[in-house]
Protein backbone atom coordinates (compact mmCIF):
# COMPACT_ATOMS: atom_id res chain seq x y z
CA UNK A 1 0.00 0.00 0.00
CA UNK A 2 1.38 3.36 -1.02
CA UNK A 3 -0.75 5.48 1.35
CA UNK A 4 -3.77 5.12 3.62
CA UNK A 5 -6.12 7.44 5.46
CA UNK A 6 -5.92 10.11 2.80
CA UNK A 7 -8.69 12.71 3.02
CA UNK A 8 -8.53 16.00 1.16
CA UNK A 9 -10.53 18.49 -0.85
CA UNK A 10 -9.34 20.49 -3.85
CA UNK A 11 -11.22 23.76 -4.23
CA UNK A 12 -12.00 25.82 -7.32
CA UNK A 13 -9.65 28.78 -7.64
CA UNK A 14 -7.01 27.15 -5.41
CA UNK A 15 -3.97 24.98 -5.90
CA UNK A 16 -3.42 21.90 -3.76
CA UNK A 17 0.32 21.27 -3.44
CA UNK A 18 1.39 17.68 -2.80
CA UNK A 19 4.58 17.61 -0.72
CA UNK A 20 6.67 14.74 0.50
CA UNK A 21 9.71 12.62 -0.22
CA UNK A 22 10.20 10.60 -3.39
CA UNK A 23 8.16 7.41 -3.27
CA UNK A 24 5.56 8.79 -0.84
CA UNK A 25 2.67 8.40 -3.31
CA UNK A 26 2.26 11.83 -4.89
CA UNK A 27 2.42 10.54 -8.47
CA UNK A 28 0.20 7.57 -7.56
CA UNK A 29 -2.44 9.96 -6.26
CA UNK A 30 -2.31 12.08 -9.42
CA UNK A 31 -2.70 8.92 -11.53
CA UNK A 32 -5.73 7.88 -9.44
CA UNK A 33 -7.38 11.27 -9.93
CA UNK A 34 -6.63 11.19 -13.66
CA UNK A 35 -8.37 7.82 -13.91
CA UNK A 36 -5.18 5.97 -14.92
CA UNK A 37 -5.27 3.67 -11.88
CA UNK A 38 -7.90 2.28 -9.53
CA UNK A 39 -7.74 2.70 -5.76
CA UNK A 40 -7.33 -0.45 -3.64
CA UNK A 41 -10.03 0.97 -1.39
CA UNK A 42 -11.95 4.10 -0.60
CA UNK A 43 -13.61 6.52 -2.95
CA UNK A 44 -12.71 9.46 -5.10
CA UNK A 45 -15.66 11.82 -5.32
CA UNK A 46 -16.04 14.84 -7.56
CA UNK A 47 -18.54 17.45 -6.47
CA UNK A 48 -18.51 19.80 -9.42
CA UNK A 49 -21.91 21.14 -10.55
CA UNK A 50 -20.66 21.88 -14.06
CA UNK A 51 -19.80 18.21 -14.69
CA UNK A 52 -22.42 15.53 -15.41
CA UNK A 53 -22.97 13.15 -12.48
CA UNK A 54 -21.61 10.21 -14.49
CA UNK A 55 -18.63 12.14 -15.92
CA UNK A 56 -15.24 10.52 -15.88
CA UNK A 57 -12.91 12.99 -14.21
CA UNK A 58 -10.08 12.02 -16.57
CA UNK A 59 -11.95 13.61 -19.47
CA UNK A 60 -11.91 16.96 -17.67
CA UNK A 61 -8.28 17.10 -16.59
CA UNK A 62 -4.92 17.94 -18.04
CA UNK A 63 -2.37 15.50 -16.61
CA UNK A 64 1.24 16.56 -17.07
CA UNK A 65 3.53 13.82 -15.79
CA UNK A 66 7.28 13.24 -15.84
CA UNK A 67 7.21 12.32 -19.52
CA UNK A 68 6.53 15.29 -21.79
CA UNK A 69 4.22 13.37 -24.17
CA UNK A 70 5.79 14.78 -27.31
CA UNK A 71 6.58 13.12 -30.61
CA UNK A 72 10.27 13.70 -31.28
CA UNK A 73 10.02 13.42 -35.09
CA UNK A 74 7.37 16.18 -35.25
CA UNK A 75 8.00 19.91 -35.06
CA UNK A 76 6.79 22.02 -32.14
CA UNK A 77 3.78 23.21 -34.17
CA UNK A 78 3.02 19.68 -35.41
CA UNK A 79 3.09 18.35 -31.84
CA UNK A 80 0.60 20.98 -30.72
CA UNK A 81 -1.54 20.41 -33.82
CA UNK A 82 -1.61 16.70 -32.93
CA UNK A 83 -2.85 17.49 -29.41
CA UNK A 84 -5.32 20.02 -30.79
CA UNK A 85 -6.81 17.29 -33.00
CA UNK A 86 -6.79 14.84 -30.09
CA UNK A 87 -8.67 17.31 -27.86
CA UNK A 88 -11.11 18.28 -30.63
CA UNK A 89 -9.66 21.72 -31.25
CA UNK A 90 -7.44 24.24 -29.58
CA UNK A 91 -5.45 27.43 -29.95
CA UNK A 92 -2.04 26.26 -31.19
CA UNK A 93 -0.67 29.79 -31.63
CA UNK A 94 -1.83 30.79 -28.16
CA UNK A 95 -0.27 27.67 -26.64
CA UNK A 96 3.07 28.42 -28.33
CA UNK A 97 2.91 32.02 -27.13
CA UNK A 98 2.05 30.98 -23.55
CA UNK A 99 5.26 28.95 -23.24
CA UNK A 100 7.44 31.15 -25.50
CA UNK A 101 7.73 28.56 -28.28
CA UNK A 102 6.68 30.61 -31.34
CA UNK A 103 10.27 31.08 -32.54
CA UNK A 104 10.73 27.28 -32.36
CA UNK A 105 7.51 26.37 -34.20
CA UNK A 106 9.29 24.60 -37.08
CA UNK A 107 12.01 22.96 -34.98
CA UNK A 108 11.83 19.20 -34.73
CA UNK A 109 11.17 18.23 -31.09
CA UNK A 110 14.24 15.99 -30.99
CA UNK A 111 16.41 19.10 -31.55
CA UNK A 112 15.00 20.89 -28.50
CA UNK A 113 16.79 21.19 -25.17
CA UNK A 114 15.31 19.44 -22.12
CA UNK A 115 13.76 22.71 -20.94
CA UNK A 116 12.28 23.45 -24.37
CA UNK A 117 10.79 19.94 -24.50
CA UNK A 118 9.28 20.49 -21.06
CA UNK A 119 7.78 23.81 -22.22
CA UNK A 120 6.30 22.04 -25.24
CA UNK A 121 4.71 19.42 -22.98
CA UNK A 122 3.33 22.13 -20.70
CA UNK A 123 1.94 24.13 -23.65
CA UNK A 124 -0.94 21.61 -23.77
CA UNK A 125 -2.31 23.39 -20.69
CA UNK A 126 -2.92 26.50 -22.79
CA UNK A 127 -4.16 24.59 -25.82
CA UNK A 128 -7.59 23.56 -24.51
CA UNK A 129 -9.27 24.69 -21.29
CA UNK A 130 -9.97 21.89 -18.81
CA UNK A 131 -11.19 22.60 -15.26
CA UNK A 132 -8.62 20.45 -13.43
CA UNK A 133 -4.86 20.44 -13.93
CA UNK A 134 -2.82 17.59 -12.44
CA UNK A 135 0.86 18.52 -12.55
CA UNK A 136 3.62 16.13 -11.49
CA UNK A 137 6.73 18.18 -10.74
CA UNK A 138 5.97 20.60 -13.59
CA UNK A 139 9.05 22.79 -13.10
CA UNK A 140 11.63 20.04 -13.69
CA UNK A 141 14.02 21.23 -16.41
CA UNK A 142 12.62 24.77 -16.51
CA UNK A 143 14.79 27.85 -16.10
CA UNK A 144 13.59 30.81 -14.04
CA UNK A 145 11.96 32.59 -17.00
CA UNK A 146 10.06 29.44 -18.01
CA UNK A 147 8.94 28.86 -14.42
CA UNK A 148 7.49 32.39 -14.50
CA UNK A 149 5.58 31.58 -17.73
CA UNK A 150 4.16 28.45 -16.10
CA UNK A 151 3.24 30.39 -12.96
CA UNK A 152 1.40 32.97 -15.10
CA UNK A 153 -0.61 30.21 -16.82
CA UNK A 154 -1.38 28.60 -13.46
CA UNK A 155 -2.51 31.90 -11.96
CA UNK A 156 -4.83 32.61 -14.92
CA UNK A 157 -6.30 29.10 -14.58
CA UNK A 158 -6.96 29.59 -10.86
CA UNK A 159 -8.35 33.11 -11.42
CA UNK A 160 -10.83 31.52 -13.87
CA UNK A 161 -12.06 29.10 -11.18
CA UNK A 162 -9.88 26.16 -12.19
CA UNK A 163 -8.32 23.63 -9.84
CA UNK A 164 -4.66 22.65 -9.79
CA UNK A 165 -3.22 19.68 -7.90
CA UNK A 166 0.56 19.72 -8.20
CA UNK A 167 3.40 17.72 -6.74
CA UNK A 168 6.53 19.79 -6.36
CA UNK A 169 9.71 20.03 -4.34
CA UNK A 170 9.98 23.79 -4.84
CA UNK A 171 7.71 26.68 -3.95
CA UNK A 172 5.68 27.70 -6.96
CA UNK A 173 5.01 31.44 -7.24
CA UNK A 174 1.24 30.89 -7.36
CA UNK A 175 -1.26 32.34 -4.92
CA UNK A 176 -4.06 30.42 -3.24
CA UNK A 177 -2.26 27.24 -2.28
CA UNK A 178 -3.17 24.51 0.19
CA UNK A 179 -0.70 21.76 1.11
CA UNK A 180 -1.17 18.01 1.50
CA UNK A 181 1.96 16.71 3.21
CA UNK A 182 2.66 13.07 2.38
CA UNK A 183 5.48 12.97 4.94
CA UNK A 184 2.89 13.00 7.73
CA UNK A 185 0.54 10.38 6.20
CA UNK A 186 2.47 7.46 7.70
CA UNK A 187 2.43 9.18 11.10
CA UNK A 188 -1.38 9.57 10.99
CA UNK A 189 -1.99 6.03 9.72
CA UNK A 190 0.24 4.46 12.43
Amino acid sequence: MVFAGLDFTAHAGRMLVLRGPNGAGKTSLLRLIAGLADPAGGTLAVEEPSLPADALLGEHVHFIAHQDAIKLHLSVAENLNFWSSFFGGGDVTGAMTAMNLAALAEFQAQRLSAGQKRRLGLARLALVEKPVWLLDEPTVGLDTASQALLADMMTRHLDGGGIIIASTHIDLPVKSSDVLDFATLGERAG
